[in-house]
């Protein structure tokens, strides 16, 4: 018993000891804790504030936009893409911004904005959607090579039925008839059997056969 008391008391001196040589920096380093998890906790209000307002913005484009108030849209585009750049609401509405361009025949300020749409996609996803819309419009202003190697950039799991079907159809344009099949055929076997896209690509696939026993 004596031996177990002052077993005790000896761990308890030196316990003491520890803590009068090491106390300091445990206070420090909890301190230091505290304020990291306050800091974090600070920093997720900020970004969900900030997600919040460009969410408000957002909706405020689109507002204008089916309201016929371009220029208001304009505005509100402008301060997302200032204040809230990093946020994808300021990608979709410079891709909304891209597609009015385009509608207007204004393909090179449309690429421009995809381009910045681009270079401000965090997300995997939407950047190979931008690119697949910046594919497009190359396509549409007669750089099919360009379009080519933007599709070329984008993973080939993702959208690869538009992927592909765009292929075809710069293929096309390229001449490369054979080329353009195979980038139909593999769009047509990625989508299910009731998607309604199948009748477009078949299409295509036919106008393909039509246009090879003609030049036969």
């Amino acid at each position: 018993m004596a031996f177990d008391e002052y077993d005790d008391y000896e761990q308890s001196e030196r316990v003491q000891k520890w803590l009068h040589e090491n106390g300091l920096s445990i206070v420090v380093g909890i301190a230091i804790g505290l304020v990291g998890i306050f800091g974090w906790q600070q920093w997720r209000n900020h970004q969900a504030r900030n997600e919040s307002e460009a969410a408000q913005l957002y909706q405020q484009v689109q507002i204008a936009l089916a309201s016929g108030k371009p220029d208001s849209a304009a505005r509100f585009t402008e301060q997302l893409m200032k204040d809230h750049a990093g946020s994808p609401y300021a990608v979709f509405a410079v891709s909304d911004r891209a597609r009015q361009q385009v509608q207007s025949s204004q393909l090179d300020k449309a690429e421009a904005s995809l381009e910045w749409a681009r270079s401000h996609a965090g997300n995997p996803a939407l950047k190979s959607l931008t690119e697949l819309r910046i594919a497009q419009v190359e396509l549409a202003r007669g750089n099919a090579t360009a379009a080519l190697s933007t599709l070329d950039s984008i993973p080939a799991s993702i959208f690869a039925g538009l992927v592909q079907e765009l292929r075809g159809d710069v293929l096309v344009k390229l001449g490369r008839s054979d080329d353009a099949r195979k980038a139909y055929q593999a769009a047509l076997s990625s989508l299910s059997e009731d998607a309604p896209q199948r009748g477009v690509l078949q299409m295509k696939l036919d106008d393909l056969a039509v246009a090879g026993k003609q030049g036969a």
